[in-house]
């Protein structure tokens, strides 16, 4: 009986490793499956990236449908870019290979793109959620070659626009700008002089870091998840006026709009001008509820004047109307620059700046370049169009990631799947 025992031991322990070993064996064939689909090889690729690829159709179409859905710019504005400094310091720049001299000397003749290319490939990625190796695909270039073009053309890109007078961010100078920005407020709003622009906040995710100092600085209790803050202020126009890029998420929205607070109470704004905010907007202080105007909130007490009342009620209605040009704002900046949407790296502050701030001067340059009512007319339709593109662009920050990247328009256009691991 021992020995019959003992043989089933044994039998039950080859059984046991069987299974684990076949587990093993599984969930190993499982990563790599996973690793082949985030990982594309040169032969799985177009076999030339100037030759016949999704990128070359597109760019040889010169539609501005496609360059909207795509890269977010009509046609006549991929152009200016390229025709005012970016083409030049592509050209000029090397890219960005940890084995060579940064300072060497570009080859240009062995580039897989040129810079209409390299300024395609940054525009795709800025305007999706999609995954690199879709890039990949569409521009058929390897992993590593992606990488390194899309770093360089990034850092191209911002050097390109930060120097631009169209991608600029300014608060207005003079009492002449001031009323300037009202006046076209009151042309709609006539109860709100003195308006001269909107501010809101804007979260948007990042990736949870191991670092407890950290992921507790960008944890938003209130929210329940990982954020930095940002808070915008748009003219009536649609341009920044002033933007506060990449707070901890756990900073209360006052602190981080204290830069804000300094330019509307330290003489660079004329007495009588002021912000329109949402009611949930921080306005500690009688100064800054002065200089930040919000709709009537329910707990606030209104004046027992029937007239009064009245006018009250009147001048909260247009506060409310016009304070929703921010939040446009805010829907136009997430709904157009889908990299937005994609949580960003922790442990890369200058990276999650240079980032954001790339994205709102390219936000500068197209409304300054297109007009906000041609955005409102064109854009807009174009990347809400259908019900998943509408309701991703209203209810994005509702969903999971998973479906985000799902609905991408990018990848729909140029029909690549999005599975997501």
């Amino acid at each position: 009986m021992d020995d019959e025992g003992a043989e089933d031991e044994d039998e039950e322990d080859e059984i046991l490793a069987g299974i684990v070993l076949g587990g093993m064996v599984a969930s190993r064939e499982m990563r790599n499956e996973a690793r082949r689909r985030r990982y594309l090889v040169r032969r799985e690729l177009l076999p030339n990236a100037s030759g016949d690829t999704p990128w070359q159709r597109l760019y040889a179409s010169q539609s501005d449908r496609a360059f909207i859905t795509t890269m977010g710019f009509d046609v006549a504005t991929f152009d200016f870019l390229i025709d005012n400094g970016f083409a030049s310091r592509w050209d000029a720049h090397p890219i960005h290979r940890v084995d060579v001299d940064g300072a060497g000397k570009p080859r240009l003749g062995r580039r897989s793109l040129d810079a209409e290319g390299a300024l395609g490939l940054v525009l795709h990625w800025l305007s999706s959620s999609m995954r690199e190796t879709s890039l990949q695909q569409i521009f058929a270039v390897t992993p590593a070659t992606a990488n390194r073009y899309l770093r360089t053309a990034v850092t191209v890109l911002l050097e390109t626009v930060n120097r631009m007078p169209e991608a600029a961010i300014s608060w207005p100078t003079s009492v002449l700008e001031f009323q300037a920005l009202s006046d076209l407020i009151t042309g709609l709003q006539p109860l709100l002089t003195g308006a001269f622009g909107a501010v809101d906040g804007l979260r948007v995710p990042v990736q949870v870091s191991s670092d407890e100092e950290i992921e507790n600085a960008t944890y938003s209790g209130w929210h329940h998840d990982h954020f930095i803050n940002n808070v915008l202020t748009f003219s009536p126009e649609g341009v920044l006026i002033h933007a506060v890029l990449n707070a901890p998420g756990s900073w209360h929205d006052a602190k981080v709009a204290h830069d804000l607070y300094d330019l509307l109470l330290d003489g660079a704004t004329p007495p009588g001008f002021y912000l329109v905010a949402d009611t949930a907007f921080p306005r500690s202080t009688p100064a800054i509820r002065a200089r930040i105007r919000t709709a009537v909130k329910s707990s606030d007490k209104l004046p027992t004047d029937p007239a009064e009342r009245r006018k009250v009620a009147a001048v909260s209605r247009q506060l409310l109307s016009y304070r929703q040009s921010a939040e446009w704002g805010m829907r136009q900046l997430q709904g157009a620059f889908g990299r937005m949407r994609v949580p960003l790296p922790i442990d890369k502050a200058d990276m999650r700046y240079s980032l954001l701030l790339l994205i709102m001067r390219m936000h500068q340059i197209r409304v300054r370049k297109v007009g906000i009512s041609e955005i409102r007319n064109v854009y807009v339709p174009i990347w809400q169009e259908g019900d998943e593109m509408l309701e991703l662009w209203s209810e994005w920050e509702r969903m999971v990631f998973r479906e985000v990247r799902r609905r991408d328009r990018v990848s729909k256009f140029h029909h690549i799947s999005t599975e997501v691991e």
